[in-house]
C-alpha cells in the first residue's frame, strides 16, 4: 500500500500497455505458431538459434525483425520486455501440461547458456548487440521471476533440509502464497498473471491435500499404536518442520489459544466489539493494541516491543483519531502494522523487528501475531504475502541453512494461512496427545 492507501497486491504492469510495433508482433506471432505445432525440444532449439546464437535461422524474415529490434533506439529500454514476453508465450503453455512442465527449467538453462558460435560478421553489429542485451536481461527482475518459476516446475525436487546449501530460491515451490509476487514481474501480461494464478491454485490444493493426509495418518498411527496395528502406509511430512513441531503448529492455528477461543473466534469477537462500540479511530487503535499483545510473551513485550507497537499505532493517521472508525482505516492500520512487523518495502528492506520477534518468540508465536491481523482484515492478506515475498527475494541467493529463521517463518505462515483460509480440514489433529 502506498502513501495514499492503495493496496499493491500485484506488481505493476505499466510496460505491458506500451504499444507493440510490427517487428515485435512478428516475433510473438512466430513463437505463438511454433508452440502450437512443434515439440518443446524443437522450440528450445529455436530459442538457442535465434536468441542465444543469433547468427543463423531458418526464417529469414524473423531474423531480420530481430535485428531491427536490437538495433532500435529503444532497445536498451524495451528489449528486456520483448524477451520476457517471448519466454512467457512458451511458459504459459508449457507449465499447465505435465508432459511439458520440465521444458520451463530447460528454457532458462538455454537463455543462460553462452553462444557456441562466433559473431556473424555479415551482421556483426546486430549479433553483438543481441548478445549484450541477452546478458543484461539475465540481470533483470523479469528474468529472476522466470528463474523462480523454473524452480516451481523442476521435475526432480532437490533434497531439502534445514541445513541445505541449496539457494533459498529452490524452496519457492513450497509457498504458493508467494507466487503472485515472486513469479509475476513488471511487464507481465494478464495472461501471464492468470497462468501464475492457475499454478498457485494447483500447488495450494496439493499442499492442503498433503497436509490433510498427513494429519489423518498421524491420528491413525496414534490409534494403531494402542491396538498394536503396524500395517499403516507411511505418509510423508509435507513441511520442513519436524513432526512434533508440525503437530504443535497445526493445533495452535486451529485449536484454542486464549480464553477458550481459536484465532478465528478471537478475531470475530474483536470485530463485533469494535462495531458495537461505534468508537473513534483512536479508541479502535487502543483496542487493537490490547488484541495484539495478547499474542506476545509478556516479558518480551515489556522490554521494548509493546512500547514500539504502541508508538507505531499512534503514528498511523493521527489526524483521523477523532474520526469514526471504518473499514478504510482498518485496512490502512493493518497494512502499516505489517510494514512495522515484517518489512517496509523492497527499497527499504529493513526487518529488524521481524528477526527479533522470531528470535525471541519463535516462528509460531510470531505467525500468530500476523494471523491475528489478517483475520480481522482479510483484504490485507495480499499485503502480508507481499511483505514475505520481499524478504524471500532479498535472501533468495542465500543458502537455505543460512536463513533458517526465514524458512521457519514461511513454513508456519503456510500452515496458518492454509488452515484458516483454505479448504483443508485438520481438526482431527486436536485429538492427538
Amino acid at each position: 500500500m502506498d502513501s495514499q492507501g492503495n493496496t499493491a497486491s500485484q506488481p505493476p504492469s505499466s510496460h505491458y500497455t506500451r504499444s507493440v510495433g510490427s517487428e515485435e508482433q512478428k516475433l510473438y506471432d512466430h513463437f505463438l505458431k511454433a508452440v502450437q505445432s512443434e515439440s518443446a525440444e524443437e522450440i528450445l532449439g529455436r530459442i538457442r538459434a535465434l536468441l542465444v546464437e543469433g547468427s543463423s535461422y531458418d526464417d529469414r524474415e524473423v531474423l531480420l525483425s530481430l535485428d531491427r529490434l536490437v538495433l532500435s533506439d529503444s532497445a536498451y529500454q524495451d528489449f528486456q520486455f520483448i524477451l520476457n514476453r517471448c519466454a512467457h508465450i512458451l511458459t504459459n503453455r508449457w507449465q499447465g501440461r505435465p508432459q511439458t512442465q520440465g521444458a520451463v527449467p530447460q528454457l532458462i538453462q538455454v537463455l543462460e547458456s553462452k553462444p557456441a558460435t562466433p559473431v556473424d560478421f555479415t551482421r556483426s553489429k546486430a549479433n553483438r548487440r543481441l548478445r549484450e542485451l541477452l546478458n543484461q536481461f539475465q540481470e533483470t527482475e523479469q528474468f529472476q521471476a522466470l528463474r523462480r518459476l523454473s524452480c516451481v516446475l523442476e521435475e526432480s525436487e532437490p533434497a531439502e533440509t534445514l541445513e541445505s546449501q541449496q539457494p533459498l530460491r529452490s524452496l519457492i515451490r513450497r509457498y504458493p502464497y508467494l507466487y503472485p509476487h515472486c513469479l509475476v514481474s513488471d511487464g507481465s501480461s494478464p495472461e501471464d498473471q492468470n497462468s501464475v494464478r492457475s499454478l498457485q491454485d494447483q500447488m495450494q490444493r496439493n499442499y492442503e491435500l498433503d497436509l490433510s493426509q498427513f494429519v489423518t495418518y498421524q491420528v491413525r498411527r496414534s490409534s494403531s499404536h494402542n491396538r498394536g496395528d503396524r500395517l499403516l502406509h507411511p505418509v510423508t511430512n509435507p513441511t520442513l518442520l519436524p513432526e512434533t513441531d508440525l503437530t504443535e503448529a497445526l493445533k495452535h492455528f486451529t485449536g484454542k489459544v486464549s480464553q477458550g477461543c481459536t484465532h478465528r473466534d478471537l478475531a470475530e469477537r474483536f470485530l463485533i466489539q469494535s462495531q458495537y462500540r461505534q468508537q473513534t479511530f483512536k479508541g479502535f487503535k487502543g483496542d487493537l493494541y490490547e488484541y495484539l499483545i495478547d499474542a506476545v510473551e509478556p516479558e518480551y513485550g515489556r522490554r521494548q516491543f509493546n512500547n514500539q507497537l504502541h508508538q507505531t499505532l499512534n503514528s498511523i493517521l493521527p489526524d483521523n483519531d477523532s474520526s469514526e472508525f471504518n473499514e478504510f482505516l482498518l485496512l490502512r492500520t493493518c497494512s502499516q502494522l505489517l510494514n512495522f512487523l515484517i518489512v517496509q518495502s523492497p527499497t527499504q528492506p529493513k526487518h529488524f523487528v521481524f528477526v527479533d520477534l522470531i528470535s525471541n518468540l519463535g516462528p509460531m508465536q510470531t505467525t500468530s501475531l500476523l494471523l491475528k491481523l489478517v483475520l480481522i482484515c482479510r483484504k490485507v492478506r495480499p499485503y502480508l504475502e507481499k511483505r514475505l515475498s520481499i524478504l524471500f527475494n532479498h535472501y533468495e541467493c542465500h543458502t537455505q541453512g543460512s536463513v533458517q529463521w526465514l524458512v521457519m517463518a514461511m513454513e508456519h505462515l503456510n500452515i496458518a494461512l492454509s488452515t484458516n483460509f483454505g479448504k483443508v480440514n485438520v481438526g482431527l489433529v486436536n485429538s492427538l496427545v
